[in-house]
């Protein structure tokens, strides 16, 4: 009985754990992790406090998976920060995690390889693990969206050649939606079968023009909320709407030439409308893609 009596309470404190954590987890936001993460660069771009910038992020990423911001790429700054001032970040575990998030992106740089050249894994392996990363996309959305990047840049000079590929481009996320899930840079990474670009901005851009807008606006920002589908993608099929029917903007992303010099109350409307959806204030974001650019700039040289 006593025996049984156990099992019971086993049993039910392993229950009581896994709906703990299944319910933390659920109410992670990651527009909470962007607005974080815009803070911590921003100070550290004005501090330049690296063991601070440590400390910030290694809380952060306790509590949130790291989704990687292209411009930003935190997680990458973090490791490579801890890493130089030799403070624990994880070992090989977490250069393993380090290496999925820059996969969509794979196009490293010397100093990438010789981070985990000083952990033990050598150039080759590296590259392997990236073969093993690119398996494991969902081939069955790489091959359909493929062919949707193409047809979605195909006579786009023909309004009902137009229409009509939207419509099927809208129809095939619709299905992905309800069957996969957001088809994150995670699941098809950004190059297609024939080595096209797929930018999931561009595509919601011209979801924008369809009638599924309202059911993706309201869809989509769920996956914003589990990093999923990022920030920018969201706000520039959202803005884009809203210029086009509207003549407003919600995001400074498409605006007027007359609104090219905002008042101090609209360039206000704006900034809390970006932190409302992870993204950085108008000013916040032109420094990071001015640092970002001119970085390419160097690397080019």
């Amino acid at each position: 009985m006593k025996h049984h009596n156990y099992i019971l309470f086993l049993y039910s404190l392993l229950t009581f754990i896994f709906l703990f954590f299944s319910c933390k987890n659920r109410e992670l936001n990651y527009i909470d992790y962007y607005n974080k993460v815009y803070t911590i660069d921003s100070i550290h771009r004005i501090h330049k406090d690296t063991l601070a910038t440590i400390k910030q992020y290694r809380k952060l990423f306790r509590r949130y998976p790291p989704v990687q911001n292209e411009r930003i790429t935190e997680y990458e700054v973090y490791i490579k920060m801890a890493d130089k001032y030799h403070k624990n970040f994880g070992g090989v575990k977490s250069l393993d995690k380090l290496l999925a998030l820059t996969g969509p992106y794979w196009q490293p740089e010397p100093d990438f390889y010789e981070l985990y050249q000083r952990h033990g894994i050598n150039r080759a392996q590296v590259d392997q693990k990236f073969k093993q990363w690119r398996k494991g996309l969902n081939q069955v959305l790489v091959d359909s969206f493929s062919i949707a990047f193409i047809r979605d840049q195909h006579n786009r000079n023909i309004k009902e050649t137009v229409e009509m590929n939207d419509k099927k481009n809208a129809e095939l996320l619709i299905w992905t939606l309800k069957n996969y899930g957001y088809p994150s840079l995670q699941k098809i990474g950004h190059l297609g079968r024939e080595s096209q670009l797929m930018s999931m901005g561009t595509m919601l851009n011209h979801m924008a023009y369809t009638k599924y807008y309202d059911y993706f606006k309201t869809e989509l920002l769920q996956y914003v909320k589990s990093g999923e589908c990022t920030p920018r993608d969201y706000i520039e099929m959202v803005d884009k709407y809203q210029y086009a029917n509207n003549g407003v903007t919600m995001y400074g992303i498409f605006m007027r030439f007359d609104e090219a010099n905002l008042n101090a109350a609209d360039s206000a409307r704006i900034d809390r409308n970006r932190a409302a959806i992870g993204f950085p204030r108008m000013k916040t974001s032109m420094k990071i893609a001015k640092d970002f650019f001119n970085k390419l700039k160097k690397q080019q040289k």
